[in-house]
């Protein structure tokens, strides 16, 4: 391959987390291209501008930077970015998954299950509060935004006796301590995406494909696929309580879904299935499930909640 004659751009939000996953990056190309000269952008978001109340607010102005030609590729968490494809850009890869589990941040040594009732637990969606009130519903659950530094503060301020935040980007951040207590998988279904960080690029951008397309690991490439479906099949975002988690094992991939009312299981209202088929129909499999949950009415009970 030959040398680049400039810089490859890589843009990313400001954030510690998201300059911690663009560095991930960046380590993985120089791994692979020692010689590769590459350069990191910053764009500011609106996101992170706290404006919430738009879908894929994460990722709206680093899209607009890449479709500008201002930079090669973009950094995001997959799980920010929305299903619905953008015209012009492309996913051209998806890095091995980090952990995708959520995890319980306390204070003063509580665990999950020593936390006093109407202990105040900090969650910024309502995908984990539904799931962990259905566990817990003698807890009180509180609002909590920022990205992962200002949420420990909050925890550290004494705002809340438990925080859960996603243990990937502890992980990325190196903020794993004796207060993190990791939910399995069974307890608390994480959002599509979750854990996984997906360069983005201009659509037909051969160039730089081919620095980028070393980086993919199909696993991830087929998991986050089917998670994506079934989140499109089912027209849901980020802030709707839809939840799915797969696993490719040999060829085979396993999707679990969810579809759970906000104040969680004791209203009866929840919706949950599984399924299984050949990693290779990851996106058929997502759209069935997707399918299968709507036909059971979890797309009548979120238009009726909505």
């Amino acid at each position: 391959m030959s040398r680049r004659a400039r810089p490859l751009r890589i843009g990313t939000r400001g954030s510690a987390l998201a300059l911690a996953q663009t560095e991930s990056v960046i380590q993985a190309l120089r791994a692979r291209f020692p010689d590769l000269p590459v350069e990191r952008v910053v764009v500011r978001t609106s996101g992170d501008l706290g404006r919430r109340d738009v879908r894929g607010a994460f990722v709206k102005e680093l899209q607009r930077a890449l479709l500008a030609g201002e930079i090669d590729l973009a950094v995001h968490s997959l799980k920010d970015l929305p299903t619905d494809p953008v015209p012009g850009l492309q996913i051209a890869a998806v890095l091995e998954r980090a952990d995708p589990r959520e995890a319980l941040v306390t204070r003063s040594g509580w665990t999950w299950d020593t936390l006093p009732p109407g202990a105040r637990v900090g969650t910024g969606s309502p995908r984990r509060t539904a799931q962990l009130r259905a566990l817990r519903p003698d807890l009180t659950y509180l609002p909590l935004v920022g990205n992962v530094d200002t949420r420990l503060r909050r925890l550290e301020e004494g705002g809340y006796e438990a925080i859960v935040v996603a243990m990937a980007g502890l992980l990325r951040l190196n903020r794993m301590g004796e207060g993190v207590q990791p939910f399995s998988i069974s307890e608390v279904l994480p959002a599509p995406g979750q854990g996984a960080i997906a360069v983005e690029i201009r659509e037909g951008d051969r160039a730089v494909a081919s620095w980028v397309a070393p980086l993919h690991h199909p696993p991830t490439g087929w998991a986050v696929l089917a998670e994506r479906a079934f989140l499109r099949s089912l027209g849901g975002g980020c802030r709707l309580p839809i939840a799915a988690y797969a696993e490719v094992q040999g060829d085979r991939l396993t999707l679990e879904g969810l579809v759970i009312a906000p104040l969680g299981f004791p209203l009866g209202r929840a919706f949950r299935d599984r399924i299984e088929g050949p990693a290779t129909a990851a996106e058929a499999l997502g759209q069935a499930l997707g399918e299968r949950l709507r036909a059971q009415g979890a797309i009548r009970w979120l238009e009726a909640e909505g």
